[in-house]
């Protein structure tokens, strides 16, 4: 037996005829698929889009939550010590603005209709009295001496009429119902209403019949959320591309997503967090967000136009993500380097020039081509 130098190996037959490389390659090199490869049936579900220059919105996403917006929220509380005489509504009801919320009973109310009864008819007196003196001076019949003593009588008696007019007003009073004081209508029973600041919904109640109240205290809260306000924080570099008045998203846990103006960006990061508080102002007419729940935001950063391609072109293979580009004599499987993906499209930053055709549609029956082919090289 005498030695001999080994053979190179002799590629089989399998091995030439396959036309896919292993998927075990390399990144950097491609797949090929022929296209006499590709099933006639398959061929039929491959569609392809030309790679091109887009402007591929980024969306920005943070945990968010919903809360009231503060100018849609009033506290209804007594002005004058009194007694709870009548309760109008209750926790839960529906209340319009101006609405009568309870009547309270109160001796300070009818000792201030007093005084401003009082005050109008010496203001009367006291204007009656200048206008004839006016005349009477003006005919030199009175001096000018009366003439002064009566304007000062008259200011006096305009200025305590008015004192006592805004003490009624501020304590809620309609300029009607001192119109009908004025005409002999008189409140019933030292009796004044607390009518609703505002229209929405009683949140909380806090008074039973017969109940003394003091001066200040709170009786009603009534919330109004047909807008709400709903917060979130964003990384300082996040926040930075963004201005108040752009739009954005505010999505409900099991709901829609619901159009949102970002009214608010804080001009100061949170100590603890560094990060930037930021507010959406939301129609919430048809009542989907709940005051204190939690909700996912979005904001769309435009930026310039990028290379994008569909992200249904993108597809993993041998563990390596990539692409199937069009050729004229099958498909070629390139690894690609992607960026932002938003709106069904995916940055591409390495592996695919403008203007190539990327398969879109039937990137599976190309897969399944390739490890046929892999399999039968075996």
């Amino acid at each position: 037996m005498g030695c001999t130098d080994p053979q190179a190996p002799v590629e089989t037959t399998a091995e030439k005829s396959t036309g896919a490389s292993s998927p075990s390659s390399p990144p950097g090199q491609t797949f090929h698929v022929d296209m006499d490869q590709v099933p006639q049936q398959a061929r039929q579900r491959i569609h392809s889009e030309e790679a091109k220059e887009r402007l591929t919105p980024h969306s920005v996403s943070a945990p968010g939550n919903v809360a009231l917006d503060l100018s849609q929220v009033a506290k209804v509380s007594s002005r004058i010590p009194g007694q709870v005489d009548k309760i109008m509504v209750q926790l839960g009801n529906r209340v319009k603005k101006g609405q009568p919320l309870a009547a309270v009973e109160s001796m300070r109310l009818d000792e201030l209709v007093q005084e401003y009864l009082v005050a109008k008819s010496k203001l009367d007196v006291a204007s009656s009295n200048f206008e004839r003196t006016k005349q009477l001076q003006a005919e030199n019949i009175i001096s000018q001496r009366r003439l002064l003593e009566d304007r000062g009588h008259h200011i006096e008696a305009q200025a305590v009429y008015q004192h006592v007019r805004e003490k009624l007003l501020n304590m809620g009073l309609s300029e009607q119902e001192l119109h009908q004081l004025e005409h002999g209508s008189h409140l019933e029973g030292h009796k004044y209403l607390l009518r609703a600041p505002l229209s929405g919904t009683v949140v909380a109640q806090n008074i039973v019949l017969g109940q003394g109240v003091a001066a200040g205290e709170q009786l009603f809260e009534i919330v109004d959320t047909s807008r709400v306000w709903v917060f979130a924080n964003l990384p300082i570099e996040q926040a930075r591309e963004f201005k108040e008045g752009d739009n954005g998203q505010v999505v409900p846990r099991g709901g829609a997503p619901i159009h949102a103006q970002l009214a608010y960006l804080s001009p100061v990061a949170d100590e603890t967090t560094r990060t930037i508080r930021v507010r959406f102002d939301v129609d919430n007419s048809q009542g989907h967000l709940k005051p204190n729940e939690f909700v996912e935001v979005r904001l769309i950063d435009q930026q310039q136009p990028v290379l994008s391609i569909p992200l249904s072109a993108v597809t993993m293979l041998d563990s390596v993500r990539g692409v199937f580009l069009k050729r004229d004599t099958g498909y070629d499987f390139v690894f690609i380097e992607t960026g932002q993906e938003s709106g069904g499209l995916v940055e591409v930053i390495h592996g695919v020039n403008p203007g190539e055709q990327v398969v879109t549609e039937g990137v599976f029956d190309l897969k399944n081509a390739i490890m046929k082919t892999s399999i039968q090289g075996e």
